[in-house]
């Protein structure tokens, strides 16, 4: 998913990817190899032409009178295509200054320079210099620099005399620069501080990265697509698989951090949330846009290693940029740390949604309803909204609402509002929406209202011993007996077998047909005669799972949902209507204890630690506003939600895993201790709901569109 979330957004990238691809930005870096200032001279003339440089500049000044992010779909369609020359300077100072003819000539084609280092002295008669490592210094008309007393200026090019290099980045030019300037020379940037820079300087290069990020996931897809070994298919080995599904969770969160850098830059958003976004995009994207474009190259093999194969001119260019943005951010360790002190005096950053007025009338008549409810006596709540279809909005009626997004946030908010919680159902969450859609009338009356009323708890009688993510291998048996079918078999890993009244059960009906077929999709009395429950003992020490044995345990024919030997598709039904959540302020609980634990420790090495796991939180928290967003546009369902499962797996449990080593030895003898507790508990999360491994096959195939193995 591109940086843009919103659909002028994502015209705006598709239109300018296809006119970027068109320059042929690699041929150009290319020919540039001999002679900087005419290999990027064409490259430059078409994005001036285009407008790429004042998509965010007034109108009156010549540009399109676009916002931050406008831009930075525009740097992240043209990173993509690896076009080259000095537009990320421009853009820079196209947002910095203030003074008319300076963004008029921006608008016309004028670059800058950006002095990355360093600073010049600036006195009454003028400015004095030398700068080492100066961005993009090519025919720039302006340079861009920090003053010995942290002011910033524009410096014009008749008074400073630049020295291109060839560098690492093969795409743009940078070099060394001496100022010798008269106070004529110089425009002053007003407000403009190294902290403002540092900011807008992130977001920019952080569209920069998704658009390298993706060029590299798009490239080495495309690749193990056709690239045949053993004969077969790259991507249909499962080592492929993983590290191009890992590629995506890496590229949808570098494009989540740009967005939210880009978002942070409104007027509205407080200075310290412009700031904490801009740490998390410093911590997440530049070396996420780095890891990319190298497993790019290790799926390429031995191609990608040429210098005839573009990547290496991608992963070149993220390796620059990311030494760029380190020279004012300190690089990702310091930016994590910075993240991890602002979490610890309470700063948060989550994005608002913008429902555009569509829900003005919606919420009034909500609220009014919310505060009728809430002046009911406290154990009437939950009857009171299970009634009203708050409970599940987003199922149909009567039981919820059939809510689109824009229905259900404003639910959860006025929820909230009003004080009021919503009671987990729990596994009723996915026995009842498998009912309500394939059930019969009379099984819906019997099942639905009595689980949203907690009259009904379940459980969920799916995997085996032999058969755990691979849950067509199942075998426990269904027999046809009078009246109904006898089920024999054993079931583990079942949470809240000794306390649910009715199981959702998967069992095998047809021995002879293939294994997704032949299964029927039961509710089980978990009181019938033939039902054995064996508590299991986990890591954690507790049993929260049973092992359940079904010796010719009847079931009634009015207790099978759907077809018989149509169970499996039964089991993976979800509503049309799917669940839309506001992404909550919390960091999570192990993240929100490191924090807590970092107050008063020194250590710039443990508060780097602290502050990466508040960014890959923060990057959970992004995913869920941006399939929200998705949602509310009535787009379909993107890989967010596969990757925001993947990377909170690994946020809980690399999280609670520094807790403990955070404590030290205080842990060795706390067994009871809670963190100790809940870093063992999250051994389970990589397990349950499907493996980590099956789930990138998962993503990599449906996806990503490898092919099966």
């Amino acid at each position: 998913m591109p940086v843009g979330v919103t659909r002028d957004h994502l015209e705006l990238s598709t239109s300018l990817r296809a006119w970027a691809v068109g320059l042929s930005g690699a041929s150009a870096v290319r020919e540039a190899e001999s002679d900087a200032a005419a290999g990027f001279a064409k490259s430059w003339q078409s994005v001036v032409e285009a407008g790429l440089t004042g998509i965010a500049i007034d109108e009156h000044h010549g540009g399109g009178g676009g916002d931050l992010l406008d831009q930075m779909v525009a740097l992240e369609s043209a990173a993509y295509a690896l076009v080259p020359g000095p537009l990320l300077g421009a853009v820079l100072v196209g947002q910095l200054a203030g003074d008319a003819d300076v963004l008029s000539g921006i608008t016309r084609g004028d670059s800058a320079a950006v002095a990355l280092q360093g600073a010049v002295r600036v006195d009454a008669d003028g400015a004095r210099g030398d700068l080492d490592v100066v961005l993009d210094v090519v025919g720039a008309r302006w340079l861009v620099t920090r003053t010995t007393d942290d002011s910033w200026v524009l410096i014009d090019a008749g008074s400073f005399t630049a020295q291109p290099e060839e560098g690492l980045d093969l795409s743009r030019r940078g070099g060394s620069v001496r100022v010798a300037a008269t106070s004529d020379q110089i425009v002053e940037l007003p407000g403009v501080s190294t902290e403002s820079v540092r900011r807008t300087l992130v977001a920019l290069a952080a569209a920069e990265a998704a658009g390298l990020a993706q060029w590299c996931l798009d490239t080495a897809v495309a690749y193990a697509k056709v690239r045949e070994q053993f004969g077969a298919p790259i991507g249909s080995f499962q080592a492929i698989k993983h590290l191009c599904s890992q590629m995506l969770e890496t590229t949808e969160s570098v494009a989540a951090v740009a967005w939210d850098a880009g978002a942070s830059a409104r007027a509205d958003v407080p200075d310290g949330e412009a700031a904490y976004a801009a740490d998390v995009a410093a911590t997440v994207a530049f070396d996420g846009a780095v890891s990319v474009a190298q497993d790019c190259i290790q799926v390429l093999g031995g191609i990608g290693f040429t210098f005839e194969h573009d990547a290496h001119l991608y992963l070149r260019r993220a390796i620059a940029l990311s030494l760029a943005v380190a020279s004012l951010t300190g690089g990702a360790e310091q930016s994590a740390a910075r993240l991890a002190r602002r979490a610890g005096t309470g700063q948060r950053r989550v994005p608002e949604i913008d429902f555009g007025e569509t829900d003005a009338e919606l919420r009034d008549v909500i609220r009014r309803q919310m505060a009728a409810i809430a002046e009911l006596p406290s154990d009437e709540h939950r009857a009171a909204l299970a009634q009203a279809g708050y409970l599940t909005p987003h199922w149909p009626r009567p039981y919820g609402l059939d809510a689109g997004p824009v229905e259900q946030l404003v639910v959860d908010e006025e929820l909230t509002r009003a004080g009021l919680s919503r009671p987990d159902i729990a596994i009723g969450g996915w026995a009842v929406p498998t009912i309500i859609g394939h059930g019969t009338p009379e099984q819906a009356e019997r099942f639905v209202m009595p689980t949203l009323l907690g009259d009904l708890r379940w459980c969920q009688l799916f995997s085996e011993p032999g058969a755990g993510s691979d849950l067509a291998s199942l075998s426990t048996r269904a027999v046809r007996v009078e009246g109904g079918w006898q089920l024999t078999g054993q079931k583990v890993w079942t949470s809240r077998a000794r306390e649910a009244h009715w199981a959702i059960c998967l069992a095998r009906t047809d021995r002879d047909a293939p294994p997704h077929r032949g299964i029927t999709y039961f509710l089980v009395d978990m009181t019938s005669a033939g039902i054995d429950i064996r508590p299991l003992r986990e890591l954690t020490g507790d049993a929260m799972f049973n092992e359940v044995f079904l010796d010719e345990v009847f079931v009634p024919d009015e207790c099978v949902v759907g077809e018989v030997n149509e169970g499996w598709k039964l089991a993976r039904t979800t509503l049309a209507n799917e669940r839309v959540a506001m992404a909550g302020s919390k960091l999570g609980m192990s993240t929100e204890r490191a924090v807590e634990l970092l107050a008063g420790r020194e250590s710039e090495t443990d508060a780097a630690l602290v502050g990466h796991q508040v960014a890959l939180a923060s990057v959970c928290q992004l995913l869920g506003v941006r399939s929200t967003l998705r949602s509310i546009a009535g787009r379909g369902p993107g890989p967010e939600s596969s990757v925001a499962k993947l990377l909170g797996v690994r946020n809980r449990q690399e999280a609670s895993e520094l807790v403990v080593r955070m404590l030290g030895p205080a842990a060795l003898f706390a067994p009871d201790d809670p963190d100790v507790h809940e870093m063992l508990l999250t051994r389970c999360l990589s397990i349950a709901g499907g493996t980590t491994q099956i789930l990138r096959n998962v993503v990599a195939e449906r996806v990503l569109g490898l092919p099966r193995s």
